[in-house]
């Protein structure tokens, strides 16, 4: 075996490990609840609106430990494009519903 083939089963492993990292390897059917730090259903924590580079929305929550991140669709399905910010950036209170702190 090469020494390619072999960082490359290594990274491979360690990638695979890292999925049952502290019991959390398995995702319940409820899609609604956060499972992390500070466990509360999601319509407990803020959205803001972060603006891709083609300057489309996405609904965005950060609690700190975990991202949540949804493009933003009219009633028909279509991408909004509102304005709301410049492209690349986040605005609103998407980092407020939680306790934990964000050292970023």
């Amino acid at each position: 075996m090469t020494l390619g083939k072999a960082i490359a089963a290594l990274a491979m492993i360690g990638t695979l490990a890292g999925c049952e990292v502290a019991g959390h390897g398995t995702v319940g059917a409820d899609k609604t609840r956060d499972r992390g730090f500070d466990k509360k259903h999601l319509s407990q924590l803020k959205a803001g609106i972060w603006v891709d580079p083609n300057g489309c929305d996405h609904w965005i929550i950060d609690d700190g430990v975990e991202g949540y991140l949804s493009q933003r669709l009219d009633k028909y399905g279509k991408p909004v494009c509102s304005g709301a910010a410049p492209p690349g950036v986040a605005t609103g209170p998407f980092k407020s519903g939680s306790t934990f702190p964000d050292i970023l």
